[in-house]
Parts: structure tokens; C-alpha cells; sequence
């Protein structure tokens, strides 16, 4: 019925559990649960966006890494270790 994910399996144990309390009391009304963890965004120029807010964070980021080896290396040749 549900795989071994929590995040999976608690809407599905609610919906068991609803509906035989709902069957208890001789209703006929059925309740239906859904779980959709990850929203996904529909529109496109959000995507682009957050696409090129990434891509330009991990440009700074590489452009940062290697001075930050070069000062390090730098350290230990002025200690001589």
C-alpha cells in the first residue's frame, strides 16, 4: 500500500484509518488523502531563474577556491612544514 518512506507512508496510514472509523459508523462518505512532497514549479521563467542564481553562485564560488589553496600553501611554506 505504501512504501517504506515515512514521508510516504503517513498519508496513507491517515486515509486507512479514516475510512475504517468511516465504515464504524456506517457512513458512505470516503475520505481521500494525497501527499506530494515536492511542489514543482510550473512556471518557467522561475525555473530560468533560479537556474542562473545557482549557475552564478557556483561561478563566485569557483573563482574563490583555488586563491584560497594557493594562501594555504603559501602558510605552510613560511613555517616550513
Amino acid at each position: 500500500m505504501c512504501s517504506a518512506e515515512p514521508i510516504n507512508c503517513f498519508p496513507m496510514l491517515v486515509n486507512i484509518l479514516s475510512n475504517t472509523f468511516l465504515r464504524l459508523f456506517n457512513s458512505t462518505a470516503r475520505i481521500r488523502v494525497w501527499s506530494q512532497p515536492f511542489y514543482g514549479i510550473q512556471n518557467l521563467e522561475i525555473k530560468s531563474d533560479i537556474f542562473f542564481i545557482c549557475l552564478s553562485y557556483l561561478l563566485i564560488l569557483a573563482a574563490g577556491l583555488p586563491p584560497h589553496f594557493a594562501v594555504s600553501s603559501m602558510e605552510d611554506y613560511k613555517v616550513k612544514s
